[in-house]
């Protein structure tokens, strides 16, 4: 009897040409729209109901999935998270922004909606496996592991960091073997309505903003001032929580010299610090401490040295990991990294294989352990 798999069909042609590939596997396969953001209904902070400005692609999305679920001849599920993702995704990430940290709700929003919510559904229909239309893979020979993408250009194993072992037995990831051109050279031969539709680049689920003016709808900031690690005011900012260390753009400081940049916030003044120049020291920092940490397969040591990535797509970084208690680490990097951003995500590996990661929390250079 063939192994029934239910792929998560977001109406692009990484998902799209999973679904194909896996009705050439001889699966028997279905398929789940998800919605799980009500752009017509949002509350600003004051709880009065607003209409979203930006140009919805939702419904766009779900016809392109349609397309595909019909020209393949499989069943289309439309499935509705919205609650899921406000109570478990979007709350978390406007906690951070308060905390004036910088979240990925992208890792959550896997955690959360994609392999929890998602798969408690898809077991609903008596599925094996579900399946995605992420570039990364899984080794089962004897245990399972999350294994980084072969397109190391697409590679998404740093959004799945959060996963568990037991998620990933019910997991299917079957363009991980591919690269995006062969993808798309797949959804082609398979005449699928999504073949040259580009890739979505906006927030998981929410799409693509101007992401400022959407938060504006939710947080309350306080403009206030740009200053120097001397004290002098540089410019002004529209709220803290809006910039992230690193930050170059966007911050309207003219003027002669190298750029500037974020290089800290001062919550109790609400003053963002900036220094001018790339590689000014105050940038690069070389040691955290992390905080909700997952370990995917739990047999680590209290001490490892595996490598680490701590943004998507920045270049591995050797490490020493080291436990500190049941979900709080700390990192030591044999090299300097530049804007090491508390809320975002420090993914470890060990070459291929994804070992877990955690969200970062405190950021120190040296044995001073200045913090940013």
């Amino acid at each position: 009897m063939p192994k029934k798999v239910i792929v998560g069909l977001s109406g692009g042609v990484d998902s799209s040409v999973a679904a194909a590939l896996l009705l050439e596997q001889g699966f028997l396969v279905e398929a789940v729209f998800m919605k799980n953001w009500d752009s017509a209904t949002n509350n600003d902070i004051l709880g009065n109901p607003t209409i979203d400005e930006e140009i919805c692609t939702q419904e766009k999305d779900f016809q392109d999935a349609k397309k595909v679920a019909d020209k393949l001849g499989i069943k289309l599920h439309k499935v509705d998270f919205i609650k899921e993702y406000w109570d478990h995704v979007f709350t978390h990430f406007l906690e951070e922004y308060r905390a004036f940290r910088t979240p990925n709700p992208d890792v959550l929003c896997n955690k959360e909606i994609k392999f929890k919510a998602f798969l408690d559904y898809a077991q609903t229909l008596g599925c094996d496996f579900i399946a995605m239309g992420h570039y990364a893979r899984i080794s089962r020979n004897g245990t399972t592991r999350l294994l980084r993408g072969l397109d190391s250009a697409k590679d998404q194993s740093y959004f799945l960091h959060q996963l568990t072992e037991k998620q990933l037995e019910k997991v299917l990831f079957p363009v991980g073997e591919l690269d995006k051109k062969s993808v798309r050279e797949i959804a082609k031969k398979y005449d699928l309505a999504t073949a040259n539709k580009r890739d979505s680049t906006g927030v998981c689920f929410i799409g693509e903003r101007d992401f400022k003016r959407f938060l504006q709808n939710y947080l309350y900031a306080m403009s206030g001032k740009m200053v120097d690690l001397s004290g002098n005011v540089i410019g002004s900012h529209e709220g803290i929580m809006y910039y992230t260390i690193g930050q170059r753009k966007g911050l309207a400081i003219g003027g002669p010299g190298e750029a500037w940049f974020v290089i800290g916030k001062n919550s109790m003044k609400n003053e963002l610090i900036v220094g001018q120049g790339s590689d000014q020291e105050y940038l690069f920092a070389n040691k955290c401490t992390l905080t909700k940490v997952n370990i995917i397969n739990d047999n680590l040591p209290n001490r490892v040295e595996c490598t680490a990535k701590f943004r998507y797509r920045q270049k591995d970084v050797p490490i020493v990991l080291y436990r500190n208690g049941p979900s709080e680490f700390r990192v030591e990097c044999k090299e300097n990294v530049k804007a090491m951003t508390p809320g975002q995500s420090c993914v470890f590996y060990d070459n291929e294989v994804c070992l877990g990661g955690g969200t970062i929390d405190e950021v120190f250079m040296d044995e001073s352990k200045r913090e940013y």
